[in-house]
């Protein structure tokens, strides 16, 4: 019996706007073996929040303490707080031949490309800058100022696309999605990440002396 395959680690950044929580949302609600990968930070708790669950809730010496130990795949201080992505957590589910979503910034994400190679890293793109605007604004949440911030930090963060694999543009979701799904689909085919080579090269054998038998 062919063993099982290893899962994919599937790490998804974007510019504020560009949609990129919703798409892994619906990819997690679609596909039964796609799973969110829960970071660790060193904030309090909000209301309704679970340990576990939304994030591992650490102290600031337990994080250290991870970090020595090499513990995180990646991580980062964000306003006075620390967050990373466990690496023992992600292995695992990697091991059971689980798909992984990363969902995090760019800079976590060039962290995860030297300790992950064979990770897959998906740039979602909004369609326009005026769209990705709209959007920002539409949820009602920005002040003049802060909208500016995340404006000028989005013109920054396209021009790191460069730096994966993948670029899909989120102009509808549905499509989008689908979009991602078709590459975690192609990346499964590929013949580096078949785990059992030997129906591979059993299947190279009886060409061989088909030919020249």
């Amino acid at each position: 019996m062919m063993s099982k395959n290893k899962g994919v680690l599937i790490v998804i950044s974007g510019p504020s706007g560009a949609g990129k929580g919703t798409i892994c949302k619906k990819l997690i609600e679609k596909n039964k073996n796609i799973y969110l990968s829960v970071s660790a930070t060193t904030r309090s708790p909000r209301e309704g929040e679970i340990d576990g669950v939304n994030y591992y809730f650490l102290t600031k010496e337990e994080f250290e303490r991870k970090v020595k130990e090499n513990g995180f795949i990646e991580y980062a201080e964000v306003h006075g707080n620390f967050y990373g992505t466990p690496r023992v957590n992600v292995n695992k589910m990697l091991e059971e031949g689980k798909d992984v979503i990363l969902e995090i910034d760019i800079q976590g994400a060039l962290q995860v490309k030297e300790n992950f190679k064979e990770g897959v890293f998906i740039f979602i793109l909004p369609p326009s800058m005026e769209e990705l605007k709209r959007r920002i604004i539409k949820r009602g949440s920005e002040t003049e100022e802060s909208l500016m911030t995340r404006f000028k930090n989005a013109y920054k963060e396209i021009n790191y696309v460069s730096k994966y694999n993948y670029a899909v543009v989120n102009d509808t979701l549905e499509l989008a999605v689908s979009k991602v799904e078709a590459i975690i689909a192609a990346e499964k085919c590929r013949v580096d990440r078949i785990k059992d080579n030997t129906i591979l090269e059993s299947k190279e054998g009886l060409i061989h002396e088909q030919l020249y038998d």
